[in-house]
């Protein structure tokens, strides 16, 4: 008989924790959840206080048999999940699968897998909490009523096979909203002026720049403002130098890991938690679903050894955070290294990469603030009110700035502070070299990037650690959002300089409006959104949404029982369900906009939702058909105008004739395409269908010709049988014979294969 049995999630993690126990411990891993709600009907009993239905999935039996059988033959059953809401969901079904007492299974959990961790865990066992299964299943029993209930009003109302969720709705609205501010937003030129200027006193003519405090509206105003300046006086008013710090930020909790590892690394922020759950599971770092910034005692004193080490005891400043969330849990710690000694791991390039910053950002936040001086000079002018402003910082000890600095969001970049500036006293004259007036335009609100849409939404209160990425996954997958890189566009912009008297203007190119991985709704998204909004709106409303999750905390602290928070909240959503079903479809929500008229034909232009996605028509004529086009990748129906609209009909293009058939370009079920009697060419990645050249395009329809010769001819023959051929398929090489085809085993080799061979996988295959 096995004296212990501790089991866990994953294998990687049964695989680090089985080296710390000795040979009485053997540790099996659940690989996740053994149990879900059931998939047929409803899944919940509506009739019992909402009792779950729960059923194991047929790809589990084979775990949950095992673990079954290695339970029973166990003294002791130790059960080994995560330490948050749904780990102690994990550990209870399986106490429940398995047949273990509730009250007397030994329940551990630990923040890090390291020996000291593990061994002190055993050493204190608990028994299951019941207050945090219920704060899991209550979210569960809620998200499926919320699934079950609103995706049929959906399917009915707007268009079949859409889903919605309750946080996943509230995410999309957020993404649609802020794409409205961007339609809406109109932009507007400006005139910002900078001078350079250097101190009358100084012979050495040392320049710094200055900015005139307010752009100029117009460009009249900007010249006459620089017309001005001719034979101007420029007096310094302010000359400020104060000494400042700047604190290191603290350690990482799951958000603020999701939206660094964005910024710095370039990490989506499912890809951030895959390869932190992989650093976890191997013992490098503590649990990575966190809100909490503090670090244990044992930590702080790791962290002030190593930075004594490496930089000296001047740069060691001890100390804890406080958490500010709600709902936080001080027990739990930040996100950290396992051992604080350790700089450098082994394992991939991304391990490596978020290793690193984590490592740094927990060991900064231990070091002394930079000391900086930040020096701010006002210059006035004799003759108008403006005033001119330099300001400057320098770095005089740099603290934690030696290892680490925060990044902020590309849209939140301040305006670039100048460097030393020369020493000046309120009374002292400058001059100006150069005056130059630049135009520049207002620039829309930015979309979200992943990180930026995780601090939204933690600063809603909406979601909690471990909803963050799946939520986003979901809402991507559902085809609500797109993730998107957009090129840059150029433009014209003027530039006027004042050198002395003279006043010269030149044309400068600036490049705007590039994105890069930044969330935008799809049109299906915004209608979901739209209807949501006017059926739904106390679901899909950010206050709401983020109280739901308070009172999830409230059943997780054992306040009040997750039947009723179910109740609370089911009896009201269950009315709106009904009155929405109703309720006549609001077809204005995805009706027609009609975009205007072509010129050439005289002929409305429309915008919708067509069978194949978002569209544009030309209508029909006299009862004739209409012309249809698909809208290009990052156009919606809401902001598409006409002159956009009325370029998309150029498809089909012909390019011209080729042996007495025309060279087609358009765009099908499957994207881009050229055609040339009956053979049919992809476009590349990088092909335009509206610019490609015929050139291009018989390069392309050579390449599909050769293609489909090299997939007609047979792979291999048999002298044996004429008719038994092996041929190469888009899955991969197959056998043809008789008119029926037969798939290849796994590893079969098309080179040495044999008539026998053929004979025997037909003999074996399905009818």
């Amino acid at each position: 008989m096995q004296e212990n049995l501790v089991i866990v999630e994953s294998p990687a993690k049964a695989k680090t924790i089985e080296k710390f126990l000795g040979k009485d411990y053997m540790v099996k891993s659940s690989f996740g959840h053994i149990r879900d709600l059931a998939k047929r009907g409803l899944g919940i009993n509506l009739d019992n206080e909402f009792e779950p239905i729960y059923e194991i999935p047929e790809d589990k039996r084979k775990v949950v048999d095992e673990l079954t059988r290695l339970s029973r033959a166990a003294k002791t059953v130790w059960l080994a999940s995560d330490e948050d809401r749904e780990g102690e969901a994990i550990a209870w079904h399986l106490a429940k699968v398995l047949d273990l007492p509730i009250d007397r299974t030994k329940r551990i959990v630990f923040h890090e897998i390291t020996q000291r961790a593990i061994l002190n865990a055993i050493e204190n066992p608990r028994t299951i909490d019941l207050n945090l299964v219920n704060a899991q299943q209550a979210r569960r029993v809620l998200d499926r009523l919320v699934g079950f209930e609103l995706s049929p009003v959906l399917w009915k109302k707007v268009r079949p096979a859409l889903s919605a969720g309750r946080v996943q709705s509230v995410a999309v609205r957020l993404i649609v909203e802020r794409e409205r501010d961007i339609i809406a937003f109109k932009s507007q030129p400006l005139f910002r002026v900078v001078a350079q200027f250097y101190a009358s006193e100084d012979a050495n003519k040392t320049l710094f720049k200055a900015s005139l405090s307010q752009p100029f509206a117009t460009r009249d105003e900007a010249e006459q403002f620089l017309r001005s300046c001719v034979g101007e006086q420029f007096t310094v008013t302010k000359a400020e130098e104060k000494p400042v710090q700047r604190y290191a930020a603290p350690p990482f909790t799951t958000s603020t890991l999701q939206q660094e590892a964005g910024r710095k690394l370039g990490m989506s922020v499912s890809q951030t938690m895959s390869v932190a759950q992989r650093l976890y599971e191997q013992g490098l770092i503590t649990y990575m679903r966190t809100d909490s910034v503090n670090l244990s005692a044992m930590a702080i004193t790791q962290c002030k050894n190593e930075i004594t080490r490496l930089f000296g005891a001047k740069y060691s400043y001890p100390h804890n955070f406080k958490t500010k969330s709600k709902g936080a849990q001080e027990a739990h710690e930040a996100i950290r290294p396992s051992y604080i000694e350790r700089n450098e791991i082994e394992g991939t390039a991304a391990e490596k990469r978020l290793y690193d910053l984590i490592w740094k950002r927990t060991v900064a936040s231990q070091m002394v603030p930079a000391e900086l001086d930040r020096t701010q000079i006002v210059i006035d002018l004799s003759r108008r009110s403006e005033q001119f402003v330099a300001t400057g910082e320098v770095v005089r000890f740099d603290g934690f700035m030696r290892l680490y600095s925060e990044s902020v969001d590309e849209d939140q970049q301040p305006e670039g502070e100048g460097g030393i500036l020369p020493k000046m006293a309120v009374g002292d004259r400058v001059e100006a070299t150069t005056i130059t007036a630049a135009e520049r335009y207002t620039v829309a609100p930015p979309r979200y990037n992943e990180a930026a849409l995780v601090k939204r939404l933690e600063e809603l209160g909406i979601g909690r650690p471990s909803t963050y990425a799946p939520t986003i996954t979901t809402i991507i997958n559902r085809g609500y959002v797109v993730k998107q890189n957009r090129d840059g566009q150029k433009r014209q912009t003027l530039q006027m300089t004042l050198t002395g008297d003279k006043l010269t203007e030149k044309m400068v190119t600036e490049s705007y409006g590039k994105e890069k991985n930044r969330l935008a709704p799809t049109d299906i998204g915004m209608i979901v959104n739209d209807y949501l909004e006017s059926q739904f709106s106390s679901i899909i409303d950010y206050n709401f949404t983020a109280n739901v999750e308070k009172e999830f905390d409230r059943v997780a602290e054992g306040e009040i029982t997750w039947c009723d928070m179910i109740r609370d909240f089911y009896d009201p959503f269950h009315n709106l369900v009904n009155n929405a079903i109703g309720t006549q479809s609001d077809r204005s929500l995805q009706s027609v906009r009609v975009l205007g008229v072509d010129p050439k034909t005289g002929l409305t232009v429309k915008a919708r939702i067509g069978r194949y996605g978002p569209m544009v028509e030309l209508e029909a004529k006299d009862g004739g058909k209409g012309h249809f086009a698909s809208l290009k990748k990052g156009q919606l129906i809401e902001s598409i105008t006409l002159e956009e609209a009325l370029e998309l009909f150029a498809l089909p293009r012909n390019l011209g004739d080729k042996d007495g058939e025309d060279i087609m370009v358009g765009v099908g079920k499957f994207g881009p395409y050229v055609r040339h009697g009956k053979t049919f060419a992809s476009l590349a990645k990088g092909d335009d269908p509206y610019t490609i050249t015929r050139e291009r395009a018989i390069t392309l329809l050579d390449e599909g010709a050769a293609k489909q010769r090299a997939a007609s001819e047979p792979l291999r023959t048999f002298a044996e049988d004429a008719s038994m051929v092996v041929k190469s398929g888009q899955y991969g090489p197959y056998i043809a014979y008789n008119g029926k085809n037969y798939r290849l085993p796994k590893g079969t080799k098309v080179d040495t294969l044999s008539y026998v061979d053929c004979q025997r996988i037909i003999a074996k295959s399905k009818k």
